[in-house]
């Protein structure tokens, strides 16, 4: 289901009155009139959300005999509600587009001639900021304290601060061995 298909399913089960026909149609097929009766509004209104209910794709009819049917589309429903939060967004190219912007414009806040101009003090702008700083550090590789303080000493020199908020935030993790970078 698409985030569209989901959002008006969504709308449409929104409404009471519909709510209560797709609950009469879980246990039986119906028409028009039975579902009138059943719920106590008149045909036309009825039709009028039966309609509104096709349209988002939750019911479908059929001819039996002189009537027409309608029937719930199960398959509709078994998709999870969390399948649907999951599922990229239609606007999942967009919102790359927005947060690569967002992050450039906290880079070059913060960053002059490749020397880092102060430590952010908001952490997400900080983890921006220490994203960019771990790339200096090789994969798989074990550095010494000495090691680590001379990459960072070359951006900024508070290196203490930014080699704590670096483990902090599991950029770069040390035991006594040595530092090395998170994958």
């Amino acid at each position: 289901m698409t985030e569209t298909e989901a959002i008006a399913l969504f709308k449409c089960l929104a409404d009471k009155s519909r709510l209560q026909i797709v609950k009469s149609l879980t246990k039986e097929d119906m028409y028009v009139e039975r579902l009138a009766e059943r719920l106590g509004l008149t045909p036309p209104t009825v039709s009028f959300h039966l309609k509104k209910l096709t349209e988002a794709g939750a019911v479908e009819s059929y001819k039996s005999q002189y009537y027409t049917m309608y029937s719930l589309k199960t398959d509709v429903f078994q998709t999870s509600i969390l399948e649907i939060v999951q599922a990229e967004s239609d606007e999942a190219d967009l919102q790359r587009e927005r947060d690569a912007a967002y992050r450039q414009k906290v880079l070059d806040a913060f960053f002059e001639y490749d020397t880092l101009k102060a430590i952010p003090t908001q952490r997400k702008k900080e983890r921006i900021v220490l994203e960019r700083l771990v790339e200096s550090f090789e994969y798989d590789r074990l550095y010494s304290e000495r090691e680590v303080n001379a990459i960072l000493g070359a951006f900024h020199d508070d290196v203490c601060t930014l080699r704590r908020d670096m483990v902090g935030e599991r950029l770069l993790d040390r035991d006594t061995t040595g530092y090395w970078r998170v994958k």
